[in-house]
Parts: C-alpha cells; sequence; structure tokens
C-alpha cells in the first residue's frame, strides 16, 4: 500500500494535495467514536496538527445552536453525533461533519433534574459502533439506534429497573462496547448491579455484578499480563471484573464518603494504572498482577476534578484543580517517581487531547491552547478564544476537525493540516 506522505509527494508538482486530503481523509485521520477517543485515552494518533494557527485562531468551519447538556460529540464516518436536551426531550442529533448540517434527530422523552447545578442535559458522551450508537441519559435512560437513521432499536431505563440511589448530577457513564455487550456503571448498589451488561443486539442483561455506587468515570477494558479486566471507578473503589461473565477480579479503594467525585478514567501504564481524582482524594498509582492489586503510592501530585491526564513518552500530562474554584494547574510529572517535570498555572479548569507530539488545552472559559508535548517545559504554540460561556464538555478531534459546546452551541474548527 502505498503510503499517504508517498502520495502527497508524487502530487505536490500538479498542485492535487488539496484533492487527495478532501478525497481520502482515512489516509491522515480516524475517527473519535467514544469518549476520549479511539482508545478511551485522550491520545489521537492518527491526526497531524497544524504547528501554528493565525491570529484570528483555527480556521471556523461551522456552528449550530444545541440543547442542555455536558456531553461532548462522537464522531463516525463523517458524522458528528451529540447527545442534549431540548425541552422535555433528551436529543440525539447527527450533523454532517464538514457543515454541520443536521441528517436527523431523535426525541426521548425525560423529566430528568440534578441534585446540583441548572442543566438537566446528558452528561455522558455516547458511543458508536457497528452501525450503532449506545447513549446514556442523564435520567438513566440506555438507548440504542442505527447510525444513519436515528431509529430505535432497543432501550433500557436503568433507574427504573435497578433503583440506584440518587446522585449529585445524574448518570453519567460512557457506554463500553466489549465484546458482544454494552457495560454501563449503573449503579444499582441494592440489587447487585453496579456494573451491568448489556447484549448489543437486544439490549437485554446479559450479566451484572457488584454492589458499587455509580461515579461519573467511564470503564475500560484491558489485557494485562494474560488477562482481560474490566476496570471501573466506582463512587469508592477501583474494580476490576472478567468483562465475559462479570466476576470480580479484585477491588481496591479509591474516593472517599462525602461530597466527593469520582470522574476521570484510569490510565494504564503497562501493568500499572493511575487513578485521580480531587476533593481532597488526589492521585493513587496501583500495580496489578492477575487477580491481586498492590498500591504503589497515592499522594495530591494531581487532583483532578473530571479531566483524564494524557500519558505520553513515559510522563503524566494532567489538569490539577478544579473548575468550580482556585487554583488550577498544567502539571507534568514522572508516575513511578512522582518527579515534577514542570507545572503551569490555568487561569480556568481544561480538558486535554494529544496529537502530532502536541497537547490541545480546552479551557472551561472558551480559551483553546496548543502546547509541545515534551517533559522539558511549558512552551505555548498558539491560542485562541472560540466561545463564551462554559465549555465544560469533553471536546473532540477527527480528521482535523475539532468539536467543543458549551451550555448552547457546538462548534467546529479546523486544526488539522
Amino acid at each position: 500500500m502505498i503510503s499517504a506522505h508517498r502520495v502527497a509527494a508524487a502530487l505536490r508538482g500538479l498542485g492535487l494535495i488539496s484533492v487527495v486530503l478532501a478525497t481520502v481523509p482515512s489516509l491522515f485521520a480516524g475517527d473519535w467514536s467514544q469518549i476520549l477517543g479511539p482508545n478511551r485515552n485522550g491520545i489521537a494518533d492518527q491526526e497531524q496538527l497544524r504547528d501554528k494557527w493565525p491570529e484570528a485562531g483555527p480556521a471556523f468551519l461551522w456552528e449550530v445552536k444545541i440543547g442542555s447538556g455536558f456531553a461532548g460529540v462522537a464522531t463516525f464516518g463523517g458524522i458528528a453525533i451529540l447527545f442534549h436536551r431540548q425541552g422535555d426531550n433528551d436529543l440525539l442529533t447527527a450533523f454532517d461533519a464538514a457543515s454541520g448540517k443536521e441528517l436527523w434527530a431523535h426525541p426521548f422523552p425525560t423529566n430528568f433534574e440534578p441534585q446540583i447545578g441548572d442543566d438537566n442535559g446528558p452528561r455522558a458522551i455516547p458511543t458508536i459502533h457497528s452501525g450503532r450508537i449506545y447513549a446514556l441519559a442523564g435520567g438513566g435512560g440506555l438507548y440504542c439506534v442505527d447510525l444513519k437513521t436515528g431509529k430505535p432499536v432497543w432501550e433500557r431505563q436503568t433507574q427504573q429497573e435497578f433503583h440506584p440511589p440518587s446522585s449529585y448530577f445524574g448518570a453519567g457513564c460512557s457506554p463500553l462496547v466489549e465484546g458482544k455487550t454494552v457495560i454501563v456503571n449503573v449503579g444499582g448498589d441494592k440489587s447487585g448491579a453496579g456494573i451491568v451488561a448489556f447484549d448489543l443486539e437486544t439490549g437485554k442483561t446479559t450479566w451484572k455484578a457488584t454492589s458499587e455506587q455509580a461515579s461519573y468515570s467511564s470503564p475500560i477494558a484491558v489485557t494485562l499480563e494474560g488477562t482481560r479486566h474490566l476496570l471501573c471507578v466506582t463512587r469508592l473503589n477501583l474494580v476490576s471484573l472478567d468483562p465475559t461473565s462479570g466476576k470480580e477480579q479484585f477491588k481496591t479503594p479509591f474516593g472517599k464518603r462525602g461530597p466527593t467525585v469520582n470522574a476521570a478514567i484510569p490510565i494504564v501504564i503497562k501493568n500499572q494504572v493511575l487513578l485521580t481524582a480531587s476533593y481532597g482524594i488526589g492521585a493513587e498509582f496501583v500495580s496489578i498482577s492477575g487477580d491481586t492489586v498492590d498500591v504503589e503510592w497515592n499522594d495530591e501530585i494531581l487532583s483532578s476534578q473530571y479531566a483524564t491526564p494524557i500519558l505520553h513518552d513515559g510522563a503524566i500530562y494532567g489538569v490539577d484543580g478544579r473548575q468550580d474554584f482556585g487554583p488550577v494547574t498544567l502539571k507534568c510529572f514522572d508516575p513511578a517517581t512522582r518527579q515534577l517535570h514542570w507545572a503551569k498555572a490555568l487561569p480556568t479548569y481544561a480538558t486535554l487531547i494529544a496529537a502530532d507530539g502536541k497537547l490541545i488545552v480546552m479551557q472551561t472559559d472558551g480559551k483553546l491552547k496548543l502546547v509541545e508535548l515534551t517533559k522539558t517545559g511549558y512552551r505555548e504554540l498558539a491560542s485562541a478564544s472560540l466561545l463564551n460561556g462554559t465549555t465544560r464538555a469533553l471536546p473532540a478531534l477527527s480528521q482535523g476537525r475539532f468539536y467543543v459546546r458549551n451550555e448552547s452551541k457546538l462548534k467546529c474548527v479546523s486544526v488539522g493540516r
């Protein structure tokens, strides 16, 4: 197969590079089909980013009015999916990724209201898999619809069926597809349905396990030393389950009671896992071997309220602090030794995406920064103001397009080469 670089070189003299980029984007970029991208780690391996932006910022592509919610975008095959709320309906809406044109929208009735805050929209980014979308609403509705048409396939009302206790902000777990199931941290602690696996095709319960309450962290599935682990950060623990049966493999405490939140996704480093949360919890580094887990260290070196850190070249890049009050610091450190490589104060909280040797820092005040991804020091390459209001939803990066939303708008700009 001819590489993208050889194609570009052959056509450069003919002035046809723009044609190649427009017609075969699969050579250069990938999809963002679930929370934090292809591998749920905030890393976009296939993206190539510009080193600088014009003074006015990245090129504007499109912008649309949207409803409430904290859920960011998922993309696949030129379609961008957003889960948001308008009136008494949660809406799954499909947009053409290039133009922002609405392709379809399907409503799901809701009466969800959070205990804290006034935003009553979905919190969890949908997951796209094999032509279907799996989305969890703030009120616990789990929906499966067809990607091309929006036609419903099945649904489950997890709060009504499994009776999890009320939470501060509603259900916030992005569904994980593993094998023939879609898995959700439901939190049905009294019904043995802390974590539940549903059949992809029918929505029927494949298994339910644990008496764990739900967090706002989304699960991941990894193979460590030949053992497959479903890793879930719940309300008070890190739990490993066998993803085929739900059998518990180990559990270790993480979090604390009271007005606290676990929201960041675990970061896997070989057979070790980094966990982080704010509210006086801090970071924890654990080693996993088979069905045993050992805590290497606990430290407040990184207390991230909900942003998942980035692992790159053996270093962790993470946002220390909270959105509701400061201070907030972007840090780079060695997870094995806890050596701090550098720290940079930020004016507001932020979320992170890594691609092409760069770190995309999306601040909650609507300002976007491009930072060199290096342990040697903080080096800002570019910055731009994209939106007013609060941009707390996790952004997406796919085929050079960067998607970000606030309380009322979804915006798409070009950051790719």
